[in-house]
């Protein structure tokens, strides 16, 4: 029996993870979906205050309470500036660290580091203008959702806390380089603000040489939202990542 760790992207909740939580534990593993502070159900505490540091003390604080070891940890998209910092602060308790379709950041970079000046510009200014300093969800066909699956994560996505954003995430590189990885690049569409992160996660020379010795690149034909639209194709990498 593994023990996973499932981390989902901004404007998402625990509730993203379903078809992959429900096979992982047909197969006896033990699994906690995260819902990271002002979003999903959680979404009543939406607020200025939450910051990134709020959302790696989610993390941090549900594998200490449930005293979990041997983590298969997967994170999605914006989480992957969770996972880096969980790996950094708690690599002892990991066995895995899944980047799904997600953000690799340089040690100093926020979260905005790697998008365009146009992206952040906009999410910014609709933060100001939201009583609650966030930003709203995007329409999911940009993840390459259709019909059902389109219509199931449009109605249940919610603002993102946007002290999230710009906020620098300090950390040893080679400390996370020690805890083995895996990149899952979602190609089918590609989602445009991956972009530099799927370059870095194939670069010998990210973060100063130490990336690839532990790390693994799987490519997924479909969007950006694999947990949704190819969520078997998913869980078999991230069993293989448990083994």
């Amino acid at each position: 029996m593994a023990n996973f760790v499932l981390v989902h992207g901004a404007w998402h909740g625990g509730w993203c993870w379903q078809r992959v939580t429900a096979a992982l534990q047909k197969e006896g593993h033990r699994v906690h979906a995260v819902t990271l502070t002002g979003l999903g159900e959680r979404a009543h505490l939406l607020s200025p205050a939450i910051t990134l540091d709020t959302h790696i003390d989610d993390v941090l604080n549900l594998i200490e309470a449930e005293e979990l070891a041997d983590v298969v940890l997967a994170v999605h998209s914006y989480a992957g500036m969770i996972g880096t910092a969980v790996a950094d602060r708690m690599g002892q308790r990991l066995r895995h660290l899944v980047y799904v379709d997600a953000v690799l950041p340089r040690p100093g970079e926020s979260w905005s580091s790697t998008q365009s000046s146009a992206t952040q510009q906009q999410r910014l200014a609709a933060a100001q203008s939201s009583r609650h300093f966030s930003f709203p969800p995007p329409d999911p066909e940009v993840f390459g959702l259709k019909d059902a699956d389109r219509e199931w994560v449009q109605r249940r996505q919610t603002p993102h806390p946007g002290n999230t954003y710009q906020a620098p995430l300090q950390f040893d590189a080679q400390r996370v380089a020690a805890v083995p990885r895996t990149f899952v690049n979602c190609t089918q569409p590609a989602l445009a603000t991956i972009a530099p992160s799927r370059l870095r996660a194939r670069d010998p020379l990210f973060w100063n040489g130490a990336w690839l010795p532990k790390a693994q690149y799987i490519e997924l034909q479909t969007g950006h939202d694999p947990m949704v639209s190819e969520p078997a194709a998913l869980v078999q990498i991230l069993l293989g990542c448990s083994a």
